[in-house]
């Protein structure tokens, strides 16, 4: 019912309560209703209702696993920026619908400054991230400038907004 009528665009008024759970689930997607319901005393119905309203709303997305990327051969990270020689509707959706199709990226934004869209870009080692660059990403439409950017430590990394 929320995108037939748009609610998913809608702000959603959360209390406490449901930054609590929120808080929870994002530490652990795996925590059951009634482990929630005992964090933030409440009893599982109401939990189990504010998670499937955030749920119907947009606010919970989707329930992921985070992977390690260097245990699963993709042990080299680099954030690309790029900019396109054309700047206009079709191909900017034309290069979306490319990097859609590729895995190597895992992440894409839409930049502001002198570049348009960053990239986050995993490859098992420095030979195939070249072959992903020279055979892929340099191949795309409409590619202008690109600029490689390897990580060589992560710092910080988290997917929790609500602290």
């Amino acid at each position: 019912m929320a995108e037939k009528t748009g609610l998913k665009d809608q702000p959603v008024l959360l209390d406490e309560k449901d930054y609590a759970i929120l808080r929870l689930l994002q530490q652990n997607a795996k925590m059951t209703v009634r482990d929630i319901a005992a964090a933030v005393h409440l009893s599982p119905t109401p939990v189990h209702e504010r998670i499937k309203r955030m749920e119907d709303s947009g606010i919970i997305r989707q329930y992921v696993a985070l992977v390690d990327h260097t245990k699963v051969k993709k042990g080299l990270m680099v954030i690309c920026y790029v900019s396109l020689k054309e700047h206009n509707k079709r191909s900017g959706a034309r290069f979306i619908k490319t990097i859609h199709e590729l895995h190597e990226v895992i992440e894409c934004y839409n930049i502001s400054g002198e570049f348009d869209f960053m990239l986050k870009v995993v490859a098992e080692n420095m030979d195939a991230y070249y072959d992903f660059h020279v055979n892929k990403l340099s191949q795309i439409e409409n590619m202008g400038h690109l600029q490689s950017i390897f990580v060589m430590g992560i710092i910080k990394q988290t997917h929790q907004l609500v602290n």
